[in-house]
């Protein structure tokens, strides 16, 4: 009777310890998503058009939005935007979608004045991060 409530003891004060790093890390996993995005496309594969997408971001974008990866600067940051179901607003990226946001901001976004090369070749670079 004694070992039993010994047994009990020990299986109550151990459970919980070995339990906590297991919902840290099933927590951590279901924040994350559990899912990799796709690797942004090597500058050393651009087409002359991203290069030049990728000048613009430089000069409009990059001061308020990582490009390769999802922590936020001033803005979210924009790996795989392209590539996801959903941008951080919930709207699908389309190319329409993306438009709109750019050349008209959304919430604390500014508008982007751009020509429409400009906003041609912003597009083609944000379908290689």
């Amino acid at each position: 009777m004694a070992d039993d409530y010994h047994r009990k003891q020990m299986h109550t004060r151990f459970l919980p310890a070995l339990a906590l790093p297991a919902l840290v890390f099933a927590l951590a996993a279901v924040s994350t998503g559990c899912r990799t995005l796709p690797p942004s496309k090597p500058s050393s594969e651009w087409t002359p058009q991203e290069a030049s997408g990728a000048a613009v971001y430089q000069a409009k974008c990059a001061r308020c939005h990582y490009p390769t990866n999802t922590s936020p600067l001033h803005g979210p940051g924009l790996q795989a935007i392209t590539k996801v179901n959903a941008m951080p607003s919930g709207a699908p990226p389309t190319n329409e979608r993306l438009t709109s946001v750019i050349l008209h901001g959304r919430g604390m976004m500014p508008s982007t004045p751009l020509d429409d090369q400009q906003l041609t070749d912003l597009l083609a670079y944000l379908h290689t991060l």
